[in-house]
């Protein structure tokens, strides 16, 4: 048992900080699943309102008017099926994640640099994030901050020499784990 006085000295000991951030499976699974409540929480605001999300997806003009509807119904799709392998650490998951922030970080600069003054839909129509234009910017810091998020995911699953299941062995482990 550590006194007092090593428990002291140790918390100055930075590399046991970092040591703790980079090795422990804790911050991972942590900032993982909080990546993946994200995505989910996003995708159910946006099934809730599906016309006015792809109101929100016309009003960027990048995607032909006649095809905001099915936009609008795909993103969330991609976004739930994406957090959910992330939250279950399944292969794939962690890609599709970051490849939604890249996407919607394009979006999201695209419609600052047009000066576009409306929501950013990220998180459904009349998003509470922010006020019109500057909830592009914000959400765009946001999205910043889910690309630091799933970069870390990532070197933390390098450093460690992780492998997220493929989805076969994750039916196969779930169906043992029921029949147990």
């Amino acid at each position: 048992m550590r006194t007092y006085e090593q428990a002291r000295e140790s918390s100055r000991d930075p590399s046991i900080a970092v040591d703790f951030l980079f090795r422990s499976r804790l911050p991972y699974h942590a900032l993982r699943l909080t990546l993946a409540g994200f995505f989910l929480v996003a995708a159910v605001y946006k099934f809730a309102d599906l016309h006015g999300f792809a109101d929100t997806i016309a009003a960027f003009g990048i995607v032909p008017a006649p095809l905001a509807g099915w936009t609008a119904l795909f993103l969330p799709i991609a976004e739930l099926v994406a957090a959910l392998a992330l939250a279950f650490d399944i292969r794939g998951g962690l890609s599709a994640i970051t490849a939604l922030t890249l996407l919607f970080i394009v979006v999201l600069a695209y419609g600052i640099a047009l000066g576009l003054d409306i929501d950013c839909g990220c998180y459904g129509p009349g998003d509470p994030e922010a006020e019109a234009f500057s909830s592009l910017r914000t959400s765009l810091y946001r999205d910043f901050w889910f690309l630091a998020l799933a970069g870390y995911c990532f070197f933390w699953r390098r450093l460690n020499r992780h492998r997220p299941l493929g989805i076969r062995e994750s039916v196969q482990r779930l169906l043992r784990a029921v029949h147990h």
